[in-house]
């Protein structure tokens, strides 16, 4: 059984919540999965609707013009027997009906049962979904599984993990036997990615082939999205965008070029598809800060990007068998360096990181910032062996003005620290997330 991070949090609500939840995500993440599995394990009453898999119920759910009207409805559409403070209704692709919002703020008022949304694409069919009234939502995001929840469903050990985590926030080197077996995970990571019907396959079998179709017919779904929205709206070009993803990481400095689709396209022509891509959960757009500071989105330029798929597994099925099998046998002959961003940008994104790049004719490239610890972080990402030879970070670090205590270098090492920069293993970028707290205020006496 493939354990994941969301589960605590949808377990949480499950124990206090009060308002609906709201658990969101690309298509294939496991979103309805996890419901069932908390649901189940929880004991829980519930009753599930699909809106997709049984669009009738959608009148059904329309008319209901309170919460009497909706047991009446439903138990009799559903032969299901509501049982009020217990009862939990989940709608999953809840997209389908486009003003669920204003139905859920009044069930939700009138406190009797519980109500979990799920779907897919609702950056994109549910604009008003995230602006609900405070207290009547609560969203969960699912991703596709990061290394730490693959190295899990692998077999390695919870006293593995926590070793590997001390050594991290210690900057302790791993040890040999260890580094060397976490370096063929995630190897194999590159290949699998997070999709989780294609670890459970990998899991049970191990067979690649099986789970290169299970990834074939995942994107097959997206195009399939895609044509649907590209259809409805002329301006679109998502299939044009998203299969230039792997060529683009196969460039030297990462950057989405325009012009490889068709020759004088530019920025405004293709932002709504970028935004578009980015809203599914389908693609993760790191745009350029034009300077390494707080705050990186005050120093954003949108016209400027990197496009990284949402899953690396996703993204080397599309480079074919040849490159897969090499980097499974650890050929140290390929580029490697855009799928290795890719699965960088996949852990930051996954632990809630807003990112950014920099570049300067000056001072060099960063692959990436974030701001953690209330500064600047950059992160280099290196594939080959000259991981030490890294200019535009020691610059970075080196200016005063930047305020820049950390950087990290993410490479085929191990873990060692010179001064400001911090070397780590790749397999590390699991671990890099910002625990920072901010202070519990205490009232201002009178004066």
């Amino acid at each position: 059984m493939l354990e994941r991070s969301a589960k605590k949090n949808i377990l949480a609500w499950m124990k206090r919540g009060k308002s609906a939840l709201l658990v969101s995500g690309a298509r294939q993440v496991g979103k309805t999965w996890l419901i069932r599995q908390c649901l189940q394990e929880e004991q829980v009453d519930y009753l599930e609707l699909n809106l997709i898999q049984d669009p009738d119920v959608i009148p059904v759910l329309a008319a209901c013009k309170n919460v009497d009207d909706l047991v009446i409805n439903l138990s009799a559409y559903k032969d299901h027997t509501f049982k009020r403070g217990e009862t939990v209704l989940f709608i999953d692709e809840v997209q389908e009906m486009k003003d669920i919002l204003t139905q859920i703020k009044f069930w939700v008022d009138e406190g009797s049962f519980r109500y979990i949304l799920s779907g897919s694409l609702l950056g994109i069919e549910l604009h008003s979904l995230r602006s609900a009234p405070v207290g009547y939502l609560t969203e969960v995001m699912m991703y596709p599984m990061d290394f730490e929840e693959f190295l899990t469903a692998s077999g390695v050990t919870s006293d593995t993990l926590t070793y590997l985590r001390h050594c991290y926030h210690v900057r302790e080197p791993v040890s040999e036997l260890v580094h060397n077996k976490m370096m063929q995970h995630f190897q194999r990571y590159l290949v699998v990615g997070g999709m989780p019907a294609a670890v459970q396959e990998y899991v049970n079998t191990g067979n690649i082939s099986q789970v290169t179709i299970i990834q074939k017919s995942i994107i097959d779904l997206y195009k399939l999205d895609f044509t649907k929205y590209e259809k409805n709206e002329k301006k679109l070009m998502l299939i044009s965008v998203y299969e230039q993803i792997p060529s683009q990481l196969l460039r030297q400095n990462r950057r989405f070029n325009f012009s490889d689709i068709k020759k004088g396209l530019r920025f405004e022509r293709l932002e709504d598809s970028f935004l578009w891509l980015a809203a599914a959960g389908v693609t993760i757009p790191v745009y350029n800060a034009t300077e390494p500071r707080v705050s990186l989105a005050q120093n954003a330029k949108s016209s400027l990007l990197k496009l990284y798929s949402s899953d690396v597994g996703l993204l080397t099925c599309q480079y074919g068998n040849s490159i897969r099998a090499k980097i499974l046998l650890g050929d140290t002959q390929i580029n490697l360096g855009g799928i290795y961003e890719n699965a960088v940008a996949q852990e930051l994104n996954s632990h809630g990181f807003p990112m950014y790049f920099y570049n300067s004719h000056k001072n060099g490239e960063l692959d990436f910032l974030i701001e953690m610890e209330l500064s600047v972080v950059p992160i280099e990402v290196k594939s080959g062996k000259d991981y030490y030879v890294h200019s535009a970070i020691s610059k970075a670090t080196a200016n005063p003005e930047y305020e820049i205590q950390t950087a990290l270098t993410l490479a085929n090492c191990n873990v060692s620290q010179a001064g400001k920069l911090v070397y780590l293993p790749v397999y590390m970028s699991t671990f890099v997330r910002d625990d920072t707290e901010l202070p519990i205020l205490q009232p201002i006496e009178s004066v």
